[in-house]
């Protein structure tokens, strides 16, 4: 039995992962890599108002931090002295357009599904590779005072134009045993809010999505919580957030009414 398998081993004892949601059985992986980056079965992560793209969803099976403005991301948990927007979208990604936006942090586990899904419906305006180091992204790291492992590490910037929202600044960090991000789709395509953007490989990672100033009004139990220096464990599809952009024709969605679709 080589190091992958026992690695199988480890994670699925500990009931970790749920193989009922993954969409193939344990021994059609030939590598631990390819059990990492594992698809789930259609419906397993529901996408919450999906009539409606006024309503963000989370991207990511992960530990969340959100905070309605960049300022309070670093009064409650991103201590370190070099981070900026613009440091983390980097000069080729239009980082105008997010001065004091909002800023939501997914941040994955190993034993996660590491696909990551589309928080917004729009049209992907460009991709942006930004090299870097691998550091590890756990809370210590985020927190030290010497680096700013979001400005530091391997990125890729995506930034995806939507009716609702403006502008979104996607933004996959590489960590720890993280070179390879890959995504499954391309500059220019139009997306629904749910769809798969694209993986991991072997590691721990993180997403940042950057919204513009005002955009989005994050919902109030994950601003609580951040404020706390607390995470909010979630799962790709939650609700992350409504559109405060008015539209004539279209009012706010009643959350109440509002039902997680497959």
């Amino acid at each position: 039995m080589d190091l992958s398998h026992v690695m199988y081993l480890l994670l699925l004892s500990v009931d970790q992962i749920k193989m009922a949601e993954v969409k193939y059985p344990l021994e059609h992986f030939k590598t631990f890599n390819e059990f990492f980056i594992r698809e789930l079965k259609p419906g397993a992560r529901p996408i919450a108002c999906m009539e409606r793209d006024d309503v963000a969803v989370c991207g990511a099976d992960s530990r969340l931090m959100a905070f309605q403005n960049v300022e309070d991301s670093l009064r409650f948990w991103i201590k370190g002295q070099k981070f900026s927007v613009q440091g983390l979208l980097g000069k080729e990604s239009s980082f105008n357009a997010f001065t004091n936006g909002s800023l939501v942090i997914f941040r994955l586990a190993p034993q996660d599904y590491h696909r990551f899904h589309f928080p917004v419906s729009g049209t992907i305006e460009k991709f942006v590779d930004i090299p870097g180091c691998l550091f590890t992204v756990n809370p210590i790291a985020v927190n030290s005072k010497y680096c700013n492992v979001f400005t530091e590490n391997k990125r890729v910037v995506s930034i995806i134009s939507t009716r609702d929202f403006g502008k979104v600044a996607f933004v996959a960090i590489g960590a720890t045993m993280v070179g390879s991000i890959t995504f499954t789709k391309k500059k220019g395509d139009y997306v629904r809010k749910g769809d798969e953007f694209g993986y991991f490989s072997f590691g721990g990672s993180t997403v940042i999505c950057v919204f513009e100033k005002d955009s989005i009004k994050i919902d109030k139990d994950l601003l609580e919580n951040s404020a706390r220096s607390l995470e909010t464990l979630v799962a790709v599809g939650m609700t992350l957030g409504v559109s405060k952009k008015k539209h004539p024709e279209v009012g706010l969605p009643n959350l109440d009414k509002c039902v997680l679709q497959a």
